[in-house]
Formats: C-alpha cells, structure tokens, sequence
C-alpha cells in the first residue's frame, strides 16, 4: 500500500479505513521500501488479502485548524500580486514536480506560488511574469 498523506496517524493500530467493500481496521501497520505493509483486524489469510487488491482506501478527515486541506482550496479565490482576481480554484491537479491548483479558466497555478490562504476563501499567489498570458 502507498500511502498518500503526510500524516503516519492514518495507519495507527485502531485507525478505520473505508472502502467500497466496507470499513476496515488497522491492525499493525510498518514502513517497508517506501510503501507500507498493512494488518487489518479480521483479514488473517491471503486470500482475505487478495479481495482487497486495488480498493481504494479512505478515512474520516482530520480535524487540524492549523492544516489546510485540498478539498478546502477548491472554490476559493486566486488573487495574484497585483490584486487581480484570477477565478475559482476547480480543482487540485497531482503533479510529480508539485500539485497544481486549476482555476476555472483552465488555468495552472503551481503551489509553491501561494503566499497566503485566507480561512481558504482566497488564495494570494506571487507567480512569474506571463503566467497567465499562456492559453491553457
């Protein structure tokens, strides 16, 4: 299992996970070769195991003021330096080189632009000259 967070507490023994198939408890979780290794109470043999192949793991978001989360960043607000509002947030696009907010023009805005975040209503970002003169 690859796990897609920055937060280790998603695979704590007791942890819920959901999937399509139901709720699943964790067990004992370990770091191995940048994946994680995964015990879920009730699944005790390989074939268990096997059924799980390709579900799609989720869990109940963390309640952290201090966080800001991607689902909280779409529908806010870009505003670039120059205090023109550039469109909504539509979406977070996953990017090797760094996440994408895509605004609703079409838009890329990289990250690693963003200066501040407004109770994720707007987003203040500092990008380079040109853009967004670049047609998406």
């Amino acid at each position: 299992m690859t796990l897609v967070s920055n937060r280790p507490e998603r695979l704590a023994p007791g942890s819920e996970l959901h999937t399509e198939a139901g709720t699943l408890r964790v067990a004992a979780a370990r770091p191995h070769q940048h994946r994680h290794l995964v015990t879920f109470e009730g699944v005790d043999d390989r074939g268990k195991a096997e059924t799980l192949r390709g579900l799609v793991l989720r869990a109940e978001p963390i309640d952290d003021p201090e966080e800001t989360w991607v689902h909280d960043l779409i529908g806010a607000r870009v505003v670039d330096q120059s205090g023109v509002d550039r469109g909504l947030v539509t979406s977070v696009v996953a990017n090797p080189a760094g996440d994408l907010l895509e605004l609703a023009g079409g838009a890329l805005v990289p990250l690693r632009f963003v200066v501040a975040s407004v109770r994720c209503e707007r987003i203040d970002v500092d990008v380079p000259d040109g853009l967004f003169d670049v047609a998406p």
